[in-house]
Order: structure tokens, then C-alpha cells, then sequence
């Protein structure tokens, strides 16, 4: 049977306040919306709660034995919603976003530095991960919303792919190609050149791009990371293909060019990946709109 809420909400003030009028009054309802609630209750349960007569109300036997146990489950209730409540108005507070480090580390921190000046109660957590890493940590909840490669989602998260970053050269300034305006692939088969570790996000792109003609490449030396392989670049030990992105902008590093790579030309495609179903606060969707507009705009 399904719990009649409406109904034990008028039996309660009614019992509490001996008053069809004085209950309708409380619940903000006209008697005779009450009168339906009580009497659709008492068919419900197959008996009579309350004894009416032109003077008093009274709680038949079955009024008298539910009275106690509807206020207690009504109570419990409440505070439970109250919870909910609170716990609700907390997480208005707190939110967790995933970012790809490339992002996270350049474009990502004046952007949130705008949105703390228009939300200063507000707390963001940055969980700064690979692609796969972003993609399950939407899909867990752990992040409302994640700036990621738009690539390989999953079934439950819907993917919005709004820039396509395309990959670069990076090459120290007295190198042979520094003077050059860009590159072919094929310019590159005698170069030793450094590249992201297997499982990466950026590797299975440029491998998936380039098909056979990766392996007429020299890859010697692998990083984790972008930051690591650029480092492993400034030493001499290679040169290295990079995002645009994580480059541009005055990013680019010190004694080191940037190249356009063609033939062919393989970009990341970058974007925001959200939950199917799943709402954003009023903060959360505020920073959404501000990401968007500033990063991808």
C-alpha cells in the first residue's frame, strides 16, 4: 500500500488542533480540500480515524493507536528532508570539476579567479587528471562536469566537443627547423623525437592519426606527462609534439620554437563532458558558462 502523506498530514492537525477549520487554516486549504484528503485517508485504510459531530471531533480506536506513530514517522520524516536540505545547500557551496593538466595549469586558474570574485562562498575542486581518469570520475559523480578530450566517452555522459586543438613541434631556437613555417610528418623520420607515454590520451590520438607512418618515427625517450616531456625537450633530448594549447599564449618555453605539423594535421578535440540527467546547481552552471565562454568562446 502507498503511504497516503497528504492524508496523515491532515489527520495530524486536525487530531492536533480538534478542528476541521483551525487544520484547513494551518495547511493553508479550503475544509472541504481537507474534508477529501481525510476521507480519501479513512477509505484508504478501510476505517474511520476521527469521530465527527456538530461540536467536537474525537479519534476513534484506530485514530487513537495511529495518532502516536504517524506523528513519529511524520517527524522522522522531516528530519530527514532536513538533511537532505542542508546537505543540498553544502554541495551549492562545493564543486568538483575535472581538467586535463594542460588546461588546468594555464587557462583554468583566471578563469576560477573570476569566478570566486562573483561567488567568493563557493569551493572548487580541481581534480586534475588524465582524459580516462576525467571521463570515470564524471561518470562516478566525483566531478559535475569535466574539460576533456571529447574523443572516447561513454554511454552514460554526454560529450560537447567545442575546440579542436591542433598539435605542434616543439623545437629548440638554433634547431635546422626553427626558421621553417611548418612541418610535414615526413620531415620528421630522422629526428629523435620524445612522446607520450602508452594509455596516454595524446598518444592514441597521434597513433590513430598517423596509422603505419608512426613507426618510420624515432621515438626514443616517453613522459607521463606534458610537462615532463617538454622538460625532457628543453635538455636536448629530443624534440616533441605538443598541443597548441598548452603553448600559446606566452606558455611557449624559453629557447624553444613552436611548428604547425601537416600532412597530416591531427588536433585533439576538446570539450565538456557531463552526466546524462544530471542537473548542475545554480554555481555549478554559472562556472559552466564561464569556462565555456572564456576558454572555448
Amino acid at each position: 500500500m502507498r503511504i497516503d502523506f497528504l492524508g496523515l498530514e491532515a489527520f495530524l492537525h486536525i487530531a492536533e488542533t480538534g478542528s476541521f477549520q483551525q487544520a484547513a487554516l494551518k495547511l493553508n486549504l479550503t475544509q472541504t480540500a481537507l474534508t477529501h484528503r481525510m476521507r480519501k485517508l479513512e477509505e484508504g485504510l478501510g476505517l474511520p480515524l476521527l469521530v465527527r459531530s456538530t461540536r467536537r471531533i474525537s479519534l476513534t480506536p484506530a485514530g487513537i493507536d495511529l495518532l502516536p506513530k504517524a506523528r513519529r514517522m511524520m517527524n522522522e520524516l522531516s528530519q530527514s528532508l532536513e538533511t537532505l536540505r542542508e546537505e543540498g545547500r553544502r554541495n551549492q557551496l562545493r564543486l568538483s570539476i575535472g581538467c586535463l593538466p594542460t588546461i588546468a595549469n594555464t587557462y583554468l586558474p583566471a578563469i576560477l579567479a573570476r569566478f570566486a570574485h562573483s561567488h567568493p562562498d563557493v569551493q572548487v575542486s580541481v581534480l586534475d587528471r588524465s582524459a580516462d581518469e576525467i571521463i570515470q570520475s564524471v561518470s562516478r559523480g566525483e566531478a559535475i562536469f569535466g574539460i576533456t578530450l571529447t574523443s572516447n566517452t561513454i554511454w552514460d555522459l554526454d560529450a560537447q566537443t567545442l575546440l579542436r586543438d591542433p598539435f605542434v613541434l616543439l623545437c629548440p631556437a638554433d634547431h635546422r627547423f626553427a626558421t621553417r613555417r611548418d612541418l610535414s610528418w615526413s620531415d620528421l623520420k630522422d629526428e629523435t623525437l620524445i612522446r607520450m607515454g602508452a594509455g596516454s590520451g595524446i598518444r592514441t590520438l597521434i597513433d590513430t592519426s598517423l596509422g603505419s607512418r608512426r613507426e618510420t618515427l624515432h621515438w626514443r625517450h616517453e613522459a607521463l606527462t606534458i610537462d615532463t616531456a617538454i622538460a625532457l625537450a628543453a635538455q636536448g633530448l629530443g624534440l616533441v609534439v605538443v598541443p597548441l594549447l598548452r603553448v600559446s599564449h606566452g606558455r611557449l618555453p624559453p629557447d624553444m620554437v613552436s611548428l604547425p605539423l601537416r600532412n597530416p594535421t591531427v588536433t585533439r578535440p576538446l570539450g565538456i563532458v557531463q552526466k546524462r540527467g544530471a542537473p548542475l546547481s545554480g554555481a555549478g552552471a554559472a562556472l559552466l558558462d564561464l569556462i565555456v565562454r572564456d576558454l572555448f568562446g
